[in-house]
């Protein structure tokens, strides 16, 4: 293999100590931003875990409004608008004397873990870049970016996107009208937070393949193969999450069907490097 190794030989004792200021340093950075997380807990709450279930919510207004366009113009194919979702505020109940306490402290650990994240995956490339030779350091360098990038945006899309469709679902399905829904307050924050969350980690779909395929686990072919179970699959989990009519069952379904055609792309990418090099090698 070409290039040259940016550091020295490291002893496994070494690498032992390396890994251990590692997670330091990353709980650090999480307990650091959990704490100011913390001090603006009213700010998180308020205008950003709160904010989905409202019906002047980014999304629920735009939906509305473009659920009113398609009424209007598409009658024949739509006769109501379906797309008008949590236009009536619930209230959250708190049944645990110190579940607003509890709620609190998991929310800033959530939120602490998600703001750490790209300096996570910095301590991360710092552990293994001195392993790397020259032009696999280069090229990594831009996965770093790529993850930290992938992540926010799984996250953004889970907040925007799958939160509030969830929160409508959940909040509205019912199974007798005799049955009132009181949410629990724990359990509309763990919702929207886990629901953000695995979206995140959902999104660095692209980059599992990358290093699947560079460690010969997975291949382009292996991935076409079982296409069409990952588009049912997504389709399954956005007849879940979204309301019950084909435009909200896309609006999520897409983007992941999207990821998973990125990933064999990449993947492919992959295949012809090692084809390219071992060409060359031979």
């Amino acid at each position: 293999m070409s290039g040259k190794k940016i550091k020295g030989e490291m002893s496994f004792l070494e690498h032992l100590e390396e890994l251990r200021w590692l997670i330091i340093r990353s709980l650090v950075a999480i307990l650091l931003f959990s704490i100011v997380s913390f001090h603006f807990d009213k700010i998180i709450f308020n205008n950003i875990l709160l904010a989905p279930k409202q019906p002047d919510f980014f999304t629920n207004k735009l939906l509305c409004r473009l659920g009113d366009w398609l009424l209007h113009n598409l009658s024949n194919l739509f006769h109501s608008n379906n797309l008008c979702i949590n236009q009536r505020p619930f209230q959250i109940i708190n049944t645990n004397m110190s579940g607003q306490f509890q709620a609190d402290m998991w929310i800033s650990i959530i939120a602490g873990i998600i703001i750490a994240f790209p300096f996570i995956i910095w301590e991360i490339w710092r552990f293994i870049a001195p392993a790397l030779y020259n032009k696999e350091r280069k090229s990594a360098r831009g996965a770093v970016w790529a993850v930290s990038g992938l992540f926010m945006v799984g996250v953004l899309f889970g907040y925007y996107i799958i939160s509030p469709l969830s929160v409508n679902f959940l909040n509205t399905y019912t199974i007798s009208s005799q049955i009132q829904n009181l949410i629990n307050l724990n359990s509309y924050f763990s919702t929207v937070a886990s629901v953000t969350l695995a979206s995140g980690l959902v999104f660095e779909l692209p980059v599992l393949a990358f290093f699947l395929a560079r460690a010969g686990i997975v291949s382009a072919a292996f991935m076409r193969k079982y296409r069409r179970h990952s588009i049912i699959a997504n389709m399954i989990l956005a007849a879940i999450i979204a309301p019950p009519d084909v435009f909200s069952m896309t609006l999520v379904a897409l983007p992941l069907i999207l990821l998973y055609e990125v990933s064999i792309w990449i993947v492919r990418i992959i295949e012809r490097k090692k084809m390219k090099n071992a060409i060359q090698a031979a």
